[in-house]
């Protein structure tokens, strides 16, 4: 598996039909399918202003690398994690660590900032094994919780250089 970025508007079907099914897992975990992510648009998919990096599984016998999940953000003072989704058919093989890794990389001495559902079990535990700190649950519409969470800069993680 590598990181690397990733053609948006080639990809966007795949991106988006992956982008979809993964927060369909999340919405059954979490027990509310009003994750905003999951109801937007192919066009507002591509509209929005954000950086990604896909995640590919190294293709066998000619065929062509296989994108199996990808990240976006945008950066201001911070870098925000917008979105991270894995395919299903890929869940807990490494990618969404990578991912967000990579995502890391690229802050540099920036703090990292992300949100995800409160009852996420498996997206916080990857968080916080990457350094991440519970910042607050926020209810962004009326029941339906999200954690955020927070990166400082200085935060190491074992394996960090």
């Amino acid at each position: 598996m590598y990181i690397d970025a990733i053609d948006l508007p080639r990809q966007a079907t795949r991106l988006f039909e992956m982008q979809r099914a993964a927060y369909r897992v999340e919405a059954e975990l979490i027990g509310d399918g009003r994750i905003p992510t999951l109801h937007e648009t192919l066009e507002e998919m591509l509209a929005a202003p954000l950086q990604w990096r896909a995640a590919y599984e190294t293709a066998v016998d000619n065929d062509p690398d296989v994108v199996v999940g990808a990240i976006a953000w945008t950066v201001d003072e911070v870098l925000d994690i917008d979105r991270l989704f894995v395919a299903p058919s890929a869940a807990r093989r490494g990618a969404g660590r990578a991912l967000v890794t990579a995502a890391l990389d690229a802050a540099g001495p920036l703090a990292v900032i992300v949100s995800t559902g409160r009852d996420n079990l498996p997206a916080l535990m990857l968080y916080e094994s990457l350094g991440f700190v519970r910042d607050s649950d926020v209810e962004v519409l009326g029941g339906l919780w999200v954690t955020q969470l927070r990166r400082p800069p200085e935060a190491r993680c074992p394996g960090d250089g």
